[in-house]
C-alpha cells in the first residue's frame, strides 16, 4: 500500500517537473488556461453580484390592494387578519384614505387643487410585501389577492420583474456558451501539449509496450501531467479573479457612495472555488486522456 502511494506521488512529482521543464512554455500554457477559465468564471461572479445590486436598486416588489369605497372597519380588520396569516406575505401595511391623501399632497404639491375636490376620492389600501419575488410568484399572488372580499383592485407592476429575469437568463446562457467554447479550447491545449510530450518519449513508450506494460501504466503519467497542469491553471484563474476584485474595490466604493449604496463585490465562495479547481483538473485530465488514447490506438494498429 505504502509502495503504491509512494509510486503515485513520485509520478505526480515527475509530472510537475515536466510542466516546467521548459519554463517559458509551461508558464505560458498555465497563463492561457488561467485566463480562459477566469473569463466565464468572472462573468458568473459578476452575474451573481449583479443580482444583489439589482435588488438594492429596485427594492422589494410590492402589491397594492385598493379596497372598495364602501368597505367597513370590520371588513378591513378581517382582511388584515387574512393577510397577516398568509404564508406567502412577509408584511402587510395599511394605508388609510386620509394618510394616502396627505402623501398625495406632499408628492404633487397640488394642495389647492386637491382641497377643491371636496370628498376624499382615495380608497383605503394595503401595501403587500411578498416573500417570493420571482415574476410568476408575484403574478399568482396578485391574482389570489384580487379575489379576496373587500378588495376592489390589486395592482402589481410586474414588467420589471419579467424583464430582469429575461436579462439574467440571457446572461446565464451567454456565460454557459462561453464556458463551453473555452473548455473545448482548453482540452485542445492539453491535447496538443500531451501529444508533444508523447512524441518526445515515443521510444520509451514503445519499449514499455514491448516488455508488457499495460495501457493504464503508460497512460498514468500523462494523465497526471494533464490534471496537474489543469489544477495549476485553475489556481491561476482563481488568482486572476481575486486580483481583479481588488482593483475594482476602490472605484466601486466611490460609485456606491455616489448612489448612497453599500454594495460590495463578493468573492468566489468556497464551493465555487472548489468547483473551479475540480473542473480545471477534469479538463486537463480529459485532454490528456484523449491524446494518449489516440496514440495508443495508433500503436495497436
Amino acid at each position: 500500500m505504502m509502495h503504491a502511494l509512494a509510486q503515485k506521488f513520485s509520478t505526480l512529482l515527475i509530472a510537475f517537473r515536466r510542466i516546467f521543464a521548459s519554463p517559458v512554455a509551461g508558464i505560458l500554457n498555465i497563463l492561457v488556461i488561467g485566463i480562459a477559465l477566469s473569463l466565464p468564471t468572472g462573468m458568473y461572479l459578476l452575474l451573481q453580484n449583479a443580482q444583489g445590486l439589482v435588488a438594492q436598486i429596485s427594492g422589494a416588489p410590492q402589491i397594492s390592494l385598493f379596497l372598495a369605497m364602501d368597505t367597513t372597519q370590520e371588513e378591513a380588520g378581517k382582511l388584515r387578519k387574512q393577510l397577516g396569516q398568509h404564508n406567502r406575505i412577509a408584511n402587510a401595511e395599511f394605508i388609510s384614505r386620509g394618510l394616502a391623501l396627505e402623501k398625495l399632497k406632499e408628492s404633487t404639491g397640488l394642495e389647492d387643487v386637491i382641497a377643491g375636490l371636496g370628498n376624499n376620492p382615495l380608497p383605503d389600501a394595503y401595501i403587500i410585501t411578498p416573500k417570493q419575488t420571482d415574476a410568476k410568484s408575484l403574478e399568482d399572488l396578485r391574482n389570489e389577492l384580487q379575489r379576496l372580499p373587500a378588495v376592489e383592485h390589486a395592482q402589481l407592476d410586474s414588467a420589471w420583474a419579467y424583464k430582469m429575469e429575461a436579462l439574467l437568463e440571457f446572461a446565464r446562457i451567454a456565460v454557459l456558451i462561453l464556458a463551453s467554447l473555452l473548455s473545448l479550447g482548453l482540452i485542445a491545449i492539453t491535447f496538443n501539449t500531451i501529444r508533444l510530450q508523447i512524441l518526445t518519449q515515443d521510444d520509451e513508450i514503445q519499449v514499455s509496450g514491448l516488455i508488457g506494460a499495460t495501457d493504464a501504466f503508460i497512460r498514468r503519467p500523462f494523465l497526471y501531467f494533464g490534471a496537474m497542469q489543469g489544477l495549476i491553471g485553475g489556481i491561476a484563474a482563481w488568482l486572476i479573479i481575486a486580483i481583479s476584485l481588488l482593483f475594482l474595490k476602490a472605484p466601486l466604493a466611490t460609485l456606491s457612495q455616489l448612489y448612497a449604496s453599500n454594495f460590495t463585490l463578493h468573492p468566489l465562495s468556497m464551493a465555487d472555488s472548489f468547483s473551479l479547481l475540480l473542473f480545471s483538473v477534469y479538463l486537463g485530465w480529459l485532454g490528456a486522456w484523449l491524446s494518449v488514447g489516440r496514440h495508443l490506438s495508433r500503436m495497436a494498429h
